[in-house]
């Protein structure tokens, strides 16, 4: 199917309208660059330099549309118009025409209308001279390559540097929306690890509250309440501390917050002191030894989560963490009593699984937690490298 005619631009209007007033002014005025005697003019009537005029003015609505259609036609009418008594803006607007049609054109056709017009150059300097024997037909060869060569040329260099800026402008485009995807991509990670800090600081304390306080509900014992009251204070106190130091870094966008102290291996021993306050039998064995920080914070949220769990889902029975280091891992291991079909001993659900894995993947570390016997284990292998702070 033929490709339907665009609309004309309307500086390519503006270059029709005035070529052809101007080129009717310099005919009006008996401007010409021949004179009637000159042996090239074959077409003598006084209008005969109007047609080529009007037909190359013409294709000048065509220069971006139909390029080379407008080269070809204007050709033929520079043809007319060399064996006419002729007229300046005729030749003007067929170089316009060349220049269009090398810049607007496709690359091959752009191409191929540079070397043309090149070895026509050449070809009218060396030809004629070669002919006549006289340096003087040089001056042909000049007069085509100004013709024809020159706008050419042009056409290319203002092709090439339209080409050169639109390439840079797409690869401006793509360096903000990788930027921006980098930016996602930031935003959606801290989000995440926000989350984990969340659950892992909080929900510990929230179980212990929720256990003491359904003990304190059920138990109609005086001394059972007081001490039940007292752990979920505590909890309490402890909770709403770490969540005004979350809510205080998430609101200050300064960047001169003071570093909040990193939980350490250390604090495994608080953590399971805690743990027994809650209920739990808790054993520690602690073979650690020095950690790199972003592989002891990650193990430190390993073991609080999975003696959150514990706390909320553990049948009755001890509970075992265990920190050891092994050619370059440090393996994580905490273990509770599990008979299949126990309920929830808490409101909530074991959700820190992701987390915990979470935490285990960004150090390239593996983790594993299910049922094992009549045991639930959590374990994992975490390699002893600087890595992602989980």
């Amino acid at each position: 199917m033929a490709r339907a005619l665009t609309r004309p631009h309307r500086d390519d209007l503006r270059i029709a309208v005035g070529g052809l007033l101007g080129g009717m002014v310099l005919w009006a005025l008996g401007i010409h660059p021949r004179v009637v005697t000159d042996p090239l003019v074959l077409w003598h009537p006084a209008w005969a330099p109007l047609l080529p005029l009007v037909v190359t003015a013409a294709c000048e609505p065509l220069r971006r549309s139909r390029p080379r259609t407008g080269l070809f036609i204007g050709t033929l009418a520079l043809t007319l118009d060399t064996v006419t008594q002729g007229n300046v803006v005729t030749v003007i607007l067929y170089t316009d025409l060349v220049y269009a049609a090398v810049l607007y054109g496709s690359l091959a056709s752009a191409r191929r209308i540079c070397w043309i017009t090149c070895m026509l150059t050449v070809l009218g300097g060396v030809v004629p001279a070669a002919l006549l024997r006289d340096a003087h037909a040089l001056l042909i060869g000049v007069g085509i390559g100004i013709l024809s060569f020159a706008p050419a040329a042009t056409g290319w260099v203002v092709r090439n540097h339209r080409d050169a800026a639109e390439a840079a402008r797409l690869r401006a485009e793509q360096t903000a929306l990788l930027a921006e995807m980098d930016r996602t991509q930031a935003v959606t990670a801290e989000r995440a690890r926000m989350a984990r800090e969340l659950h892992d600081m909080v929900a510990n304390h929230l179980s212990a509250i929720a256990i003491h306080s359904t003990a304190a509900l059920s138990l109609d014992d005086p001394q059972t309440s007081r001490d039940a009251l007292a752990v979920i204070r505590e909890n309490s106190v402890e909770g709403l501390a770490e969540m005004r130091r979350l809510i205080g870094i998430l609101r200050d966008s300064s960047g001169d917050v003071e570093p909040a102290v990193t939980p350490t291996l250390d604090g495994v021993a608080t953590l399971v002191k805690g743990a027994r306050a809650n209920g739990l039998d808790v054993r520690l064995a602690d073979g650690h030894g020095r950690v790199p920080a972003p592989v002891e914070l990650a193990a430190y949220r390993i073991v609080q989560e999975s003696l959150t769990n514990a706390l909320k889902h553990a049948a009755e029975g001890p509970v075992e963490v265990a920190l050891r280091q092994n050619d370059g891992t440090l393996r994580v291991r905490v273990t509770n009593a599990y008979r299949a079909g126990d309920g929830s001993r808490a409101p909530g659900s074991g959700s820190g699984l992701t987390g915990m894995r979470e935490r285990a993947a960004l150090l390239g570390g593996r983790f594993e937690a299910g049922p094992r016997g009549q045991l639930w284990e959590v374990r994992a292998d975490l390699p002893l490298t600087e890595g992602e702070t989980p």
